[in-house]
């Protein structure tokens, strides 16, 4: 695949966030310095940059996909109240893949780990829930 400047831009916006954005987030990071991209090319760029593995798209079912710019295998925490995603800095498991391999007789290429709960902020009840600021922003 060849480097584009919109490419490029996408990159570096995901690569200096910790967060896991929305492509429509990243679209509005991404016009501060291209203005004139479309929502239509950074979706396709994202799509492109998923396919060759350089940015991991984490399905949230039917909502919608957010991104993360670490594409090196890792494990996530999301919070079941603010529905913040953050990655987990432990070591990956990779004796579970040999064990489930074992057990099944399938072929392990990897496995994905999220945990659930409350983050941090949740628990001290700084963040309020997404649902929440919906019901407020729709009142």
């Amino acid at each position: 695949m060849r480097k584009t400047r919109q490419r490029e831009a996408i990159l570096r916006v995901l690569r200096d966030t910790t967060s896991h954005p929305a492509a429509d987030w990243i679209y509005s990071e991404v016009r501060k310095d291209i203005p004139n991209i479309s929502l239509g090319t950074v979706y396709r760029n994202l799509r492109l940059l998923q396919e060759c593995g350089e940015v991991l798209g984490i399905d949230l079912g039917s909502t919608s996909t957010r991104f993360n710019g670490n594409s090196a295998n890792h494990y996530h925490f999301r919070c079941e109240r603010c529905g913040g995603i953050f990655d987990i800095d432990e070591p990956l498991d990779e004796e579970i893949n040999k064990r489930i391999a074992r057990r099944t007789g399938f072929k392990i290429s990897g496995h994905w780990l999220e945990f659930h709960g409350l983050c941090k902020e949740c628990q001290k009840g700084r963040r309020v829930a997404q649902k929440q600021i919906r019901e407020v922003i729709d009142a």
